[in-house]
């Protein structure tokens, strides 16, 4: 029997099959049926998430940048925002670092309250580096965008993903959350505060979800809640959904108390 000249493909090993809209369905399923596999294979029950902006740097280049803009004499005003926006990177950073401690130290848990972040700069590598730097797992969700976002290196590498489809990182942002700080940023931020709080408000998510609004200046200037109620379009108890806070040390407690009394304390709820 002569060899032939041809040999089929696989269908999902054909790459212009599994890229073409046909398969998008496959796809989607895909980003949705390997993160959990690896979150089982890795016994990860659940998370604290941290959203905000990607443009804000730590403390250290911040006072670099300043200090290079100053002996130059350009670029001042701009370097002088980084540095005062430079305190939520750092405050990201050691409140991250103080919920891995707390969960590290919690008896007969394995995995819980892993913190995770969007997977990029700004005050997603400030969340994975305090993780990091209190030696915990910790869980990047990237996403790929036309500007290049490069996962940040303090992710633990097992826990490093990325996406295509906003609404799978999404859905496993808030499908794994047992907590969330919402630290301040622009459209993405806002966008992923709002579409949480929603959730909680309509009973989408079930389970008890202690959200942390921080950076109460920043939030008041972009987010006003009264002409909603004034409105009659949401009801005054619904801005109770999040708590506000400027303080690491406020933060800290209201989750771990949530936590404490609710993740810990009752059995898993359906989300």
């Amino acid at each position: 029997m002569s060899k032939s000249r041809y040999r089929a493909v696989k269908a999902y090993r054909n790459e212009s099959f599994i890229g073409s809209s046909d398969a998008r369905p496959l796809r989607i399923l895909a980003e949705y049926i390997e993160p959990e596999t690896r979150f089982r294979e890795l016994h990860l029950r659940d998370t604290v998430v941290f959203f905000g902006s990607a443009r804000f740097i730590s403390k250290e280049q911040a006072e670099a940048q300043l200090a290079e803009a100053r002996e130059t004499g350009e670029g001042i005003a701009e370097a002088e925002r980084k540095m005062m926006t430079s305190r939520f990177y750092e405050d990201t950073r050691e409140l991250a670092r103080r919920l891995t401690e707390w969960s590290k130290e919690l008896d007969g848990t394995e995995r819980r309250f892993v913190v995770c972040s969007g997977g990029g700069p700004g005050i997603m590598e400030a969340a994975n580096r305090g993780a990091s730097e209190a030696k915990g797992e910790n869980v990047g969700l990237n996403i790929s965008l036309p500007f290049e976002q490069n996962d940040n290196p303090y992710i633990t590498r097992r826990l490093s993903f990325e996406f295509h489809y906003f609404f799978m990182r999404k859905f496993w942002f808030s499908y794994l959350a047992k907590a969330m700080v919402v630290m301040p940023g622009g459209f993405g931020t806002i966008d992923e505060f709002m579409e949480v709080v929603t959730l909680v408000q309509t009973l989408k998510i079930k389970k008890r979800l202690p959200i942390v609004l921080f950076g109460t200046e920043y939030w008041n200037q972009i987010l006003r809640f009264q002409p909603l109620i004034d409105y009659g379009t949401i009801s005054p108890e619904d801005v109770d959904l999040f708590f506000r806070t400027d303080s690491v040390e406020e933060a800290f407690d209201f989750i771990t108390k949530e936590l404490t009394e609710h993740a810990l304390a009752e059995p898993e709820e359906e989300q």
